[in-house]
């Protein structure tokens, strides 16, 4: 993916400022100045895009457990802010930004001004590439070479050759993050599905009244009641919840193949923790070969049946062995992100 051209301006340099990979730092940096120069602000706080950065990957660190490799402290800070911050995994990006602005704890100040130490002027590189970080201040502030912003202790300044070009071009700078930002988190999660989702927050999760009322009814229909695999309690229409297998966050997506119904009060306090597959497994897939048979036979034309051939090519080949063979990798990876086992 390619920057929009300019005659006027050093694009090539725009894009050189990506050609070192080894951390998010670049990426969420450009996000934050492009936000803050989208709502008229050519004199940016660097705590306020410090701020930026961090709510930017919010979601994707709490919420999708997503690894940003060992180098990178973007994910330590938030889970260090987590302890000294009352915010949720799952609050607005905006909302964190706000608290993150606005916070008077020391050390939640200090996590966000480490990034100082690196981030504005090795970002500016391209333009100056064999100075130093005070040379780079400096030379900056006059706008030499063109380069895109000046830095000053506590604020960076557009370099207002730049402004319109980054207003102007805003959505397609953005994407060009978001794309590289997904190939790097993808280069370091290679066995996580879905990357590219799990690096903006959902306006809402999707509802799965579809799959409750033209799948899973009919199977509970079919049998007169199934059980609840975690709590043996008996299930009926209109009182089951339908829940994820593996966790939502994890697999980000609504497959019939991963849904199940389950007991409310359970589903509810589950939340997103894994289940021990060689406790739940067996139940799991019981439940899963008696709606497959129920719904083929009787339903051959049920949309959701669809589903389970993103894992498998045919659903005659779909046995016990094949399709732990394909959950429990999932989980695996999965505990191995960060997610927790409930008990």
């Amino acid at each position: 993916m390619r920057l929009p051209e300019s005659n006027e301006l050093p694009v090539n340099l725009l894009s050189a400022c990506f050609n070192n990979k080894s951390t998010t730092y670049k990426y969420y940096w450009l996000l934050s100045i492009l936000q803050e120069v989208e709502i008229g602000k050519s004199s940016l706080d660097k705590q306020h895009l410090f701020a930026r950065m961090i709510s930017n990957a919010w979601y994707t660190v709490n919420y999708f457990h997503v690894s940003f490799g060992k180098r990178d402290l973007i994910q330590d800070t938030i889970r260090k802010i987590n302890s000294l911050e009352t915010i949720t995994i799952d609050e607005n990006l905006d909302s964190v930004c706000q608290k993150l602005i606005l916070t008077k704890n020391t050390e939640t100040r200090r996590l966000l001004r480490h990034f100082d130490k690196n981030v504005p002027h090795w970002f500016l590189s391209p333009w100056f590439p064999r100075m130093r970080r005070a040379e780079i201040y400096n030379t900056s502030k006059k706008f030499s070479e063109n380069c895109l912003y000046a830095i000053h202790d506590e604020k960076i300044e557009i370099n207002p050759s730049w402004k319109n070009y980054l207003i102007s071009n805003a959505r397609v700078l953005k994407d060009f993050c978001f794309w590289n930002l997904s190939l790097y988190l993808q280069s370091k999660n290679p066995n996580v599905p879905d990357i590219p989702n799990k690096i903006i927050k959902p306006a809402r999760r999707n509802s799965l009244t579809q799959q409750r009322t033209n799948f899973w009814d009919l199977v509970v229909n079919d049998l007169g009641y199934v059980k609840c695999i975690y709590t043996d309690n008996i299930l009926t229409i209109g009182n089951y919840a339908v829940e994820h297998f593996i966790p939502h966050n994890f697999v980000s997506h609504d497959l019939i193949w991963n849904l199940i119904p389950a007991d409310k009060l359970f589903n509810s306090t589950k939340s997103d923790k894994l289940p021990p597959i060689e406790i739940y497994f067996d139940k799991f897939f019981k439940l899963q070969e008696s709606a497959i048979n129920i719904v083929s036979k009787k339903y051959p034309n049920n949309k959701f049946l669809q589903d389970y051939l993103t894992i498998f090519q045919d659903l005659s080949e779909i046995t016990q062995d094949r399709f732990k063979e394909r959950i429990q990798p999932l989980i695996t990876i999965a505990s191995n992100n960060g997610f927790e086992f409930f008990i």
